[in-house]
Parts: C-alpha cells; sequence; structure tokens
C-alpha cells in the first residue's frame, strides 16, 4: 500500500515539473512489462512448489537431510540440511522458523551454545535462498537486471558457493571439539510426520535431479522448471495416490498440510498460484514506482549523483552494494 501512495505522489511531483500523465502511464507501463517474464516465472515457481509437496519430494529431501545429521559434526550438518531444505522450499524465513526450530533443540541437547548452532542455520538457509530457482528475489533480481535466472544463479556460485565452504571449514573446526549425542526424539518429531503423511523414496530424488540436470544443460528457466510441474504432477499421483483433480487444484491453490505437527504442517502449507500473488503485486507496484521516477528523471539524477565516485569496475561493484544495502535500509523491503 505504501508504494502505490508513493507512486502516486511521485507521478503528482512529475506532473508538477512538466511531465503529462500519459507519459507517467507510460513509464509505469514499461517497466512493468519488463518484469513480466519474473512476474510469470514467479507463478509457475508457485505451481512447481505445491507440486513437489504434494508429490512428497519437498517432504523426502528433508526427510534425508535428517539422516545426515552427525552428533560429532552437527554444525556443519545443522548449516547443510538447513541449506537443503531452503533449496527445496525457496525460503530462508521458513526454512529457520522450522526446522531451524528443531536444530536449535538438538544443539541444546548436545550442548553447543545457541548462537553457533543460530548461525549455523542461517549460513545454511539464506546460501540455499539465494541459490534457489524457486526463490522470489532470486526470480526477480536477474528480471530486473535484464538476465536469465540459471545464469544468475551460476553467477552467484562464485560468491555465495566460497562464502558457505569457508562457514562449512570453521564449523567442522569447531565441531570436532563439541562432540555431544543427537537427541533422536527431536529427529523423529520431523520424521515421522513426513513418513506417515507421504511415501518416502529415492525415486522422489529424481525430478530435482532433472531440473538441476536441465540447468548444468544451460536450458531455459521456463521450460525446465515447467518440466519439474509436470513431473511432480505424475509422481504425485504415482507415489502418493492423489487425484488428477486434486493435482490441478493444488497447483493453482496451494498446498495444505495435515500431519498433525504445526511445524511440519506450517513449513509444507504453501506453494500455488494464489499464494504468489502479494509478491507479484508487491513486484508491480515497486517497478510502477521506478518507471514513473525513471520517466520524471529523478532517478536519472540520483543516479548520476551516486555515479561521480566510479571510477571502475571494482567501484561499480563496491557502489552498487551498497546503495542497494542503503535502500534495504530505508524501504524495510528487498523488493
Amino acid at each position: 500500500m505504501a508504494l502505490i501512495f508513493t507512486t502516486a505522489i511521485t507521478a503528482l511531483l512529475a506532473r508538477i515539473t512538466g511531465l503529462s500523465w500519459d507519459k507517467s502511464l507510460e513509464g509505469m507501463v514499461k517497466s512493468v512489462s519488463s518484469t513480466l517474464a519474473a512476474v510469470f516465472l514467479l507463478m509457475i515457481v508457485g505451481m512447481l512448489i505445491a507440486s513437489w509437496i504434494q508429490a512428497g519430494i519437498v517432504p523426502a529431501l528433508i526427510y534425508y537431510g535428517f539422516d545426515i545429521v552427525s552428533p560429532r559434526f552437527f554444525l556443519v550438518t545443522a548449516a547443510i540440511v538447513s541449506a537443503v531444505v531452503s533449496l527445496a522450499t525457496g525460503s530462508s524465513w521458513s526454512t529457520a522458523g522450522t526446522i531451524g526450530l528443531a536444530l536449535m533443540g538438538l544443539g541444546k541437547g548436545m550442548g553447543i551454545p545457541a548462537p553457533m548452532t543460530a548461525g549455523a542455520i542461517i549460513s545454511g538457509a539464506y546460501f540455499g535462498d539465494k541459490m534457489s530457482p524457486l526463490s522470489d528475489t532470486t526470480n526477480l533480481a536477474p528480471a530486473v537486471a535484464g538476465t536469465d535466472l540459471f545464469t544468475h544463479i551460476r553467477h552467484m556460485v562464485w560468491t555465495t558457493g566460497p562464502s558457505l565452504a569457508i562457514a562449512l571449514i570453521l564449523y567442522l573446526i569447531i565441531g570436532l571439539y563439541q562432540g555431544g549425542n543427537a537427541n533422536q526424539e527431536t529427529i523423529s518429531g520431523f520424521t515421522e510426520p513426513l513418513r506417515r503423511s507421504f511415501t518416502i523414496t529415492p525415486f522422489l530424488l529424481i525430478p530435482p535431479l532433472v531440473v538441476i540436470g536441465l540447468v548444468a544443460l544451460k536450458k531455459p528457466a521456463l521450460p525446465s522448471i515447467f518440466i519439474g510441474i509436470l513431473l511432480g504432477m505424475i509422481f504425485a499421483l504415482v507415489f502418493q495416490n492423489a487425484s488428477p483433480k486434486s493435482v490441478v487444484s493444488v497447483a493453482m491453490g496451494g498446498f495444505s498440510s495435515h500431519t498433525g505437527h504445526q511445524a511440519v504442517d506450517s513449513l509444507l502449507s504453501r506453494g500455488g498460484i494464489s499464494k504468489m500473488m502479494d509478491t507479484v503485486a508487491l513486484i508491480i507496484s515497486a517497478v510502477s514506482f521506478g518507471g514513473v521516477m525513471e520517466s520524471a528523471g529523478f532517478l536519472h539524477r540520483i543516479t548520476a549523483t551516486i555515479l561521480k565516485v566510479v571510477r571502475g569496475t571494482g567501484s561499480l561493484i563496491a557502489v552498487t552494494i551498497f546503495t542497494a544495502i542503503g535502500v534495504n535500509i530505508m524501504a524495510g523491503d528487498q523488493y
């Protein structure tokens, strides 16, 4: 709502400075049209999330993720499990608020300091969020910058990958001195509801591997994700005994989990085209504001002032980073 009012006020200021309403509207339409590919991608990502949860693919990733939790290497495995779940769901917040809580309980039971456990969870969760093709911001960023989703992800590997690798090495060193025993009851609290409610089998890992393979082959994002959706729907019919009607309904409205475990249900109740509409509305509002700013010349004046300090590639990257951080702090929203 704030963005809509801000856009209206900006359009009024632009009119006062001599820009016609038609030009402001033209700027908004042009700006919004540049993000239509990302908007469509977000919609089918919503379908992918829902179909993969219904098919048991996301539950299987979580289930097998907990299987690799090792007491001696808890901090490393906590980061890896968080990364796997975040990659599977595309959400760092949901990962930290669900699986993260279970891992915090495990860490406490092992006598590992809570800040260390929290750091490992956040490291993995944000890595997964940044690298996941299911993440809304990972889809939006390349659309605004004018590049392809998977090209964006491949280039992020060079910055995000080493960061996680360094963190994992440090967690490994720290973990060697922590030891402890896993709280099997806490782990079972997550895995048992998944096993009761879904058919868990290694075959469910095929769709993610297919999508990863398509990414490695540099195939376009939309067809690759759509293939993932089709596989998810087929696997839901075959492995989870879902009806054709429910498969279509879940893809549109999202999956609703009823395992009886509050944290698990919170994590798995998501996806669907309709659940992405809030994000789509926010994106359209944000780029409409940017369109008016650009049409009125306000954005050019701001960027011209900022670019005065740019002397090369390094300074351009630095200015971009600090500008993004500054705007995020002031706006309170990454969009």
